[in-house]
């Protein structure tokens, strides 16, 4: 059942995040559904832009509600990831999407508002709801590309003016992570300071933590046993993700974790058996080791097991 993030987010705020990851495949998507329907966890499937001219944006659609179909029990909201103007309104008008997301972080304050109040007044005559951004995460994912240099983390006064002039529903904040897999090196980490004064200033409204893939080590280890180079790749600590839920945070974003599986599986499988080609063998076993991965990961947020009772909230 496809639902707007609103009221996920307010059966979510203080208890638990909502995990919110990236497809762009078939198998992605089966291993996502599998692996939050054995954690009965609801969920956010996010549509990247990259996402949606892989193949065809209607094809990942058409994937999405071949998936709601085939497990009818699932509870879950549509989103687009880091959308430009033209993007999100092109979201809005195919009637898909639950959620939106505008990410005009790179502009100044000002225009960031003006461009996000755009969107915010377009998809809510549509009745979606919208994520905004304010700060800069550093690294790169896609089409994002922020160098450290320019990285900027959110400021807690400029938040509330942001959301109280925009009207957005929801604000990804900038406290610390980085996208792609190289988010830290020695001893930084999330600035739970940050968030807190954030969350003083914003009582009771959803904040969305981005670029917050835990880059498992054993992951990393065992791509790079396979042929891999992914020396010093470095994420956010998972069990740091419920002390962020306490803070305000109800969105959490995982993608690169979610590509170190498939990369993962698909190297050892041709490093073992060079004389398959047949995609299907090691797509079946990525399917089944996604499952597991986001089964896990829903427990780290808290998210497992949320089914039931959302299902009697929303009636």
């Amino acid at each position: 059942m496809i639902v707007t993030t609103k009221k996920l987010f307010e059966l979510a705020y203080g208890k638990y995040a909502l995990g919110a990851y990236n497809i762009n495949n078939a198998e992605q998507a089966m291993g996502l559904f599998r692996g939050c329907m054995e954690s009965q966890a609801p969920f956010i499937i996010q549509i990247s832009k990259g996402a949606r001219s892989y193949t065809n944006k209607l094809m990942l659609e058409a994937i999405i509600r071949a998936a709601d179909e085939i497990f009818p029990e699932a509870i879950f909201a549509v989103h687009l990831d880091h959308g430009d103007e033209k993007t999100c309104m092109d979201c809005i008008a195919s009637g898909f999407y639950s959620s939106v997301m505008i990410d005009a972080s790179h502009e100044p304050f000002e225009q960031n508002i003006e461009i996000t109040r755009r969107v915010v007044d377009a998809a809510h005559a549509a009745g979606i709801v919208v994520e905004a951004e304010l700060g800069q995460l550093g690294g790169v994912e896609e089409h994002v590309s922020v160098s450290e240099a320019d990285a900027k983390l959110t400021d807690p006064d400029q938040a509330k003016e942001f959301v109280e002039r925009s009207g957005c529903d929801s604000l990804a904040c900038a406290i610390g992570t980085s996208h792609g897999a190289f988010k830290f090196s020695g001893s930084q980490g999330l600035r739970f300071d940050v968030l807190s004064e954030i969350q003083k200033r914003l009582p009771g409204f959803p904040l969305v933590m981005h670029g917050s893939s835990s880059v498992p080590q054993d992951e990393v280890a065992r791509i790079n046993a396979a042929g891999g180079k992914l020396a010093g790749a470095k994420g956010v600590d998972d069990t740091q993700f419920r002390r962020a839920a306490e803070l305000g945070v109800t969105k959490i974003n995982i993608d690169t974790d979610g590509r170190l599986v498939w990369t993962r599986v698909h190297r050892e499988f041709f490093r073992d058996l060079p004389e398959k080609f047949d995609l299907r063998d090691p797509g079946k076993i990525f399917i089944a080791e996604y499952a597991k991965f986001i089964a896990a990961k829903n427990e780290k947020l808290g998210s497992a097991g949320q089914i039931p009772t959302i299902r009697a909230a929303l009636g």
